[in-house]
């Protein structure tokens, strides 16, 4: 997949007051967003706005002094509207991974009188990004239908 990339080092001031500082959820939930808008930022070429944070699962904790990477790919785009997902990880002194939150948030692209714009067609090509495709239309219907 055609990734957007960054990384933070967990600070003091990221972090909740368990007695073993752990990474503040709303910190990350705020990181997420910035990631996945740089990623729809860059596909579409334009400004774009969170419209909703479909789905967002925290796997398991980050700590002080952690440092997190994180990944953030298109997965499929509408008429003025595209998903991202955004992986954040850990990464060990190693150079190792472990995947601590995955979120999917929905964006619509903007233009020059923060009117909806029309964003270009995303075409999956991996295997991998096929299956985000399909899983992303089903994401989708289940949107829509909330809606009611």
């Amino acid at each position: 997949m055609r990734k957007t990339t960054g990384v933070q080092i967990v600070m003091p001031q990221h972090c909740n007051g368990y007695k073993n500082p752990r990474l503040f959820g709303g910190q990350i939930m705020a990181w997420i967003d910035v990631i996945g808008a740089v990623a729809a930022r860059r596909y579409t070429g334009s400004a774009v706005t969170t419209v909703c944070v479909d789905n967002l699962s925290f796997l398991k904790p980050a700590f002080l002094n952690d440092t997190v990477v994180q990944e953030a790919s298109v997965t499929w785009t509408g008429h003025t509207s595209l998903e991202v997902r955004v992986d954040s990880m850990v990464e060990r002194l190693d150079g190792s991974r472990e995947l601590i939150n995955r979120a999917y948030l929905v964006f619509v692209a903007l233009d020059s009188e923060d009117r909806p714009a029309p964003v270009p067609a995303f075409v999956p090509e991996t295997e991998e990004e096929k299956a985000e495709y399909r899983n992303a239309e089903i994401r989708r219907k289940n949107r829509m239908a909330m809606k009611g």
